[in-house]
């Protein structure tokens, strides 16, 4: 575990405003930059200078429900470090502390998964500072509405997709502004997880993104969850009208979960009840996705790819239903065959359309660190990528796996993402981790 040293402050002088950051290990951190505003139901507005100088003593995110699983699995949150706060369009900038003024560096963009419902950019298990460290980049740590707040839409008055148009929003900062913490705007890169992964996927086939950014790493997906969503979603929307002028957002966040059993009968896509929506702006219509991300082909460089025992993380972890009595054996074919229709099928799908496109992508494959219960489940990747002991330590993702194993296959990964985020392009001279299966399609 890093011990913290040199703990000091930097001020960044932007046309933005004045921006006041902690240096803390080596990389300089400018915490919760508020990009936008938002009132409920409303696109977010851009603002046009900072709006303080000072560091929030809580991080704000978008009011959620705690997931007792993946505190479990993943980490404890200490909810006295978050803030909730409904205009939750924030974002962080990590950047090396040691740095020239005139250095362009590449830019990557983290977007958070969570199944839009849940999670913020600024996350202890998202923490890039090794990254930046290491491979001498900019990362920038997008947080954006949730849930009932920024993906429960279906009407004017309470339109879709707001949580996407936060990230637009966001992107469109970072290019207009990044120069000034040394980051190449002509050099950006989105990276997503999850349903990080899933909206980043999209924001290649939204309205109003042109010349946004460059190229896109896209992790574990669901894009089995993207089709044939709208009864669902409408059911699920019309159950929660009631909500829409409650002033306690907590009480809201409380009250939606009692409707979440009926919407079970639309079967596996269920389990993600909130999600973009097709046919509301910015998106196209289902039917014409494939198409669009063919017709756009040319514009991103893709690296995309799973894990290759996604669903394990809820299957084989499960202590009560149906999974909790079912031999290993049983449940390895459910992880597979689960697996391979909400992530692996459809990035398959995904990257051959976009190769009939002439679009560079990658695709990959993690495998188990070491052989343990759980195997290369979802989230697996994220220590590999944000390495933090600290954060990950209680983690039962990570049982029986020595941290020296995540530490060294983490940092040849970290290096080949960050390659990829420089150029578009990963050698094949490139030292690649053992558990990594990669393939240019």
């Amino acid at each position: 575990m890093t011990a913290q040293q040199n703990i000091g402050t930097h001020t960044f002088h932007t046309s933005f405003g004045k921006i006041l950051a902690l240096k803390e290990n080596g990389v300089i951190k400018a915490k919760s930059i508020r990009y936008a505003r938002s009132e409920r139901f409303q696109r977010p507005v851009p603002l046009e200078s900072v709006e303080h100088e000072e560091i929030l003593d809580k991080t704000p995110a978008c009011p959620q429900n705690i997931n007792p699983i993946l505190e479990r699995l993943i980490g404890k949150t200490d909810i006295n470090q978050f803030q909730p706060e409904e205009s939750t369009q924030f974002l962080t900038i990590t950047r090396p502390e040691n740095f020239n003024e005139n250095e362009n560096l590449p830019v990557v963009v983290w977007i958070h998964g969570g199944s839009y419902e849940i999670g913020c950019g600024d996350l202890p298990i998202s923490d890039p500072s090794a990254w930046v460290r290491e491979q001498n980049i900019i990362v920038v740590s997008v947080s954006y509405r949730l849930g009932f707040f920024g993906f429960l839409g279906g009407n004017e008055n309470r339109p879709a997709n707001l949580g996407l148009f936060d990230i637009i929003e966001a992107i469109k900062w970072i290019k207009n502004n990044i120069h000034g913490f040394g980051g190449n705007p002509e050099n950006i890169t989105l990276f997503g997880q999850s349903s990080g992964g899933d909206a980043i996927a999209h924001l290649m086939i939204s309205e109003g993104i042109e010349n946004l950014f460059h190229r896109v790493i896209i992790q574990s997906a669901p894009l089995g969850f993207r089709h044939k969503r709208y009864k669902m979603s409408s059911d699920f929307f019309s159950k929660t009208e009631f909500l829409k002028d409650e002033t306690d957002v907590l009480k809201i966040t409380e009250k939606y979960v009692k409707f979440l059993p009926s919407v079970m009968k639309y079967g596996l896509k269920s389990s993600m009840p909130f999600c973009l929506q097709y046919g509301y702006a910015p998106l196209c219509k289902e039917e014409e996705s494939l198409q669009k991300w063919k017709e756009n082909a040319k514009k991103y460089d893709v690296l995309i790819g799973l894990n290759n025992d996604e669903t394990a993380l809820y299957i084989k972890t499960a202590r009560q239903g149906i999974y909790a009595y079912l031999h290993h054996k049983i449940l390895d074919k459910i992880v597979r065959k689960t697996t391979e229709l909400i992530y692996e099928k459809p990035a398959n799908i995904f990257a051959e359309n976009y190769a009939k496109g002439d679009g560079n992508i990658y695709c990959f494959k993690i495998h188990p660190i070491v052989k343990n219960k759980i195997g290369a489940s979802h989230c697996i990747d994220l220590p590999l990528i944000f390495e933090n002991e600290s954060a990950w330590i209680s983690s039962e993702l990570l049982k029986d796996i020595p941290w020296k194993y995540i530490h060294e296959n983490g940092k040849k990964l970290r290096s080949l993402w960050a390659e990829f985020a420089r150029t578009g392009k990963i050698s094949d001279d490139s030292e690649r981790p053992e558990i990594l299966e990669l393939r240019k399609v």
